[in-house]
């Protein structure tokens, strides 16, 4: 079973982009699917799933997570990246200030990744779009409730510095010692 490894970070750190820059050299990812599902109720009509029904929104990324998990069997090499984790969907949560179902923090217990790599909030690259909504100020309190939200779930945090891809690439490999 290859090792479970986390990019996380708040909206415009950088991790989508770090995450395909890993796929390009080599490395098996798991894509962010929070977009495909704001994509596809927008194919539906809402606007904005995560404002209009954030439980069911979350549901959706909490089965889409676990289909990710446990799909990695067939993997061949040592590692999976993973686009954001299941204490992902919790940290939202608490930043919305929106209770959430028993299981969402069932399932951030017991599906457990081996690292978790948290990409700070970073100013010069931050842009809003259509999926992305967040501020930057807003942006900065996901980070911090995103490090609190895997420290609840007993995760030791590290922070990837700023940096060119390779870098922060660099950075990972070394710390993961690939």
């Amino acid at each position: 079973m290859p090792n479970k490894i986390v990019i996380t970070g708040g909206p415009g750190s950088g991790k989508t982009t770090l995450i395909s820059f890993l796929f390009e050299h080599g490395f098996q990812c798991q894509n962010e699917i929070s977009r495909d599902v704001i994509i596809e109720a927008q194919k539906e009509g809402i606007d904005q799933l995560f404002l209009t029904d954030p439980i069911l929104f979350s549901q959706k990324l909490m089965e889409g997570r676990l289909k990710q998990f446990n799909e990695i069997n067939h993997f061949e090499k040592s590692y999976v990246f993973y686009d954001r984790g299941l204490p992902d969907i919790t940290a939202y949560m608490d930043f919305t200030k929106v209770n959430y179902p028993d299981d969402f923090e069932k399932a951030c217990h017991n599906y457990r990744y081996d690292t978790v790599f948290l990409l700070p909030p970073w100013k010069e690259i931050y842009k809003q779009d259509n999926e992305r909504y967040e501020s930057f100020e807003e942006a900065e309190k996901i980070h911090d409730c995103l490090l609190e939200g895997y420290e609840k779930y007993g995760y030791e945090v590290i922070e990837v510095p700023f940096g060119t891809l390779e870098n922060r690439m660099k950075f990972i490999t070394k710390t993961l010692a690939i």
